[in-house]
């Protein structure tokens, strides 16, 4: 106990990290503070407040602003959809390789056409939100009339959500966007339990016990998923310089199973959002429509975890494509007179470093998908349903990924400033224990 309050006080005697932390807290109470501002024109009596299939997991995602016909209700989720939209544009249209290779222009732009194309979605998303998701009953004026303020306000609330995301990431702790989904989602989880202890009563204390121990385990095992690295050796060759001898020692470049952290689970969590939404415009008109959405519209499908699970593995490989290059790595290493004991220099490296990263992805692209669709398994097993979205799925991805990479910043910050860590023994992976990338 004298550890942790020792930590908290190093933690807030750092001028920039107590304001960063500051900063984050002071970003996400304006974040809950919004999700309970109702759209202009709307009874909230009225409304049933209890979404349902994978209504109810977009509610768990955005705290509760989807049920209460929020003006945040459809929170940060186009701004993630136009960013799956780019990135894939970023593969395979050469216009956009080369905005990409332009340096910080070029991602200004990138971030531009971004922002453009989230208004789009959520003009679309906001119109099936307002046609699908509020009830008639619960509209206090004209259908059209509130039908067009109420896109142009969820509209506004999602470029604020966006302005929010990217304040964190500027002034606060963590990464903004997947700070706004994380704390959308602790927010439901107190609820949750309490909710579920109610529901099996005394009766049903022993079930209880076990849920909160299986609940345990899942967590350690995603905790391993999301730490796990396979580090590569790299030897430095001896140089001397000005009489002193450099190099020669050997270090390692740790390369995580699970490279691309929560992003996929995150992109492919906003696309099977977009069936269920698109649905509810046509479900009257149209039996396909209304198939799709049902389909789509329940979590525990087998059509809706297999899409998804093809999508988290699909993403996951395409995100890490992106974000780690073996070939700038190999580069580097060459450059700085490194190599891996038995590799030649360059294009072996690579092709070394991209095999590795090959067959480290695809087990962990899998176990991903299996932890993302768990919730669906132990829905049918008797878990209730609201409580049952914390077992893996995009919830515990989500807070598992983004505490662990907070935690990573601060340790760090403690690290540079001479502080003890915050581990007893051994240091969060990701922060300085793997600073061993060449440069």
């Amino acid at each position: 106990m004298n550890r942790f309050f020792s930590t908290i006080k190093n933690i807030f005697s750092i001028e920039e990290l107590r304001d960063r932390i500051l900063n984050t807290i002071g970003f996400l109470i304006i974040f809950r503070l919004g999700s309970f501002v109702v759209l202009p024109g709307v009874d909230p009596s009225k409304l049933s407040g209890d979404a349902q299939g994978i209504f109810g997991l977009l509610d768990t995602i955005l705290g509760g602003a989807f049920s209460n016909a929020s003006i945040f209700a459809l929170g940060i989720m186009p701004y993630i959809s136009a960013s799956i939209v780019i990135q894939l544009l970023t593969v395979a249209v050469p216009y956009f390789q080369k905005m990409q290779k332009e340096g910080e222009s070029g991602r200004k732009k990138i971030t531009q056409i971004t922002r453009v194309l989230t208004i789009a979605i959520t003009f679309v998303q906001g119109v099936s939100y307002v046609a699908g998701t509020i009830p008639s009953e619960a509209i206090m004026m004209s259908q059209t009339f509130f039908t067009f303020t109420s896109v142009i306000v969820l509209t506004a609330g999602t470029i604020f959500c966006m302005w929010l995301g990217e304040k964190i990431t500027d002034k606060g702790i963590g990464n903004g966007i997947s700070m706004l989904i994380m704390i959308g989602i602790i927010s439901r989880f107190p609820g949750s339990i309490v909710a579920e202890a109610i529901t099996l009563g005394m009766s049903g204390l022993l079930f209880f016990i076990l849920e909160i121990v299986a609940l345990f385990f899942v967590v350690m095992v995603t905790v391993m998923l999301v730490q796990a690295t396979r580090r590569i050796p790299v030897q430095y060759a001896k140089q001397v310089v000005g009489g002193r001898v450099y190099g020669g020692q050997r270090q390692y470049i740790p390369l995580k199973v699970n490279a691309s952290g929560v992003m996929p689970i995150i992109f492919a969590q906003s696309l099977m959002f977009l069936p269920a939404l698109l649905a509810n415009l046509w479900a009257d008109d149209s039996d396909t429509a209304a198939y799709i959405g049902n389909v789509f519209s329940d979590f525990q499908s087998w059509q809706y975890n297999l899409t998804f699970a093809l999508l988290i593995i699909v993403f996951t490989f395409l995100y890490t494509a992106i974000t780690i290059n073996p070939s700038q790595i190999a580069d580097d290493m060459k450059r700085n007179g490194g190599f891996v004991p038995g590799i030649k220099p360059g294009k072996e490296t690579s092709d070394f470093i991209d095999n590795i990263l090959t067959k480290i992805t695809l087990p962990g692209s899998i176990y991903l998908a299996l932890i993302a669709i768990l919730p669906a398994f132990v829905a049918r097993a008797g878990v209730g349903t609201q409580f049952s979205q914390f077992f893996g799925g995009t919830s515990l991805i989500i807070m598992v990924g983004v505490i662990l990479d907070t935690l990573q910043q601060i340790e760090s910050y403690l690290l540079m400033r001479h502080y003890e860590g915050m581990m007893k023994s051994g240091k969060v992976k990701g922060s300085s224990s793997q600073r061993t990338a060449v440069a």
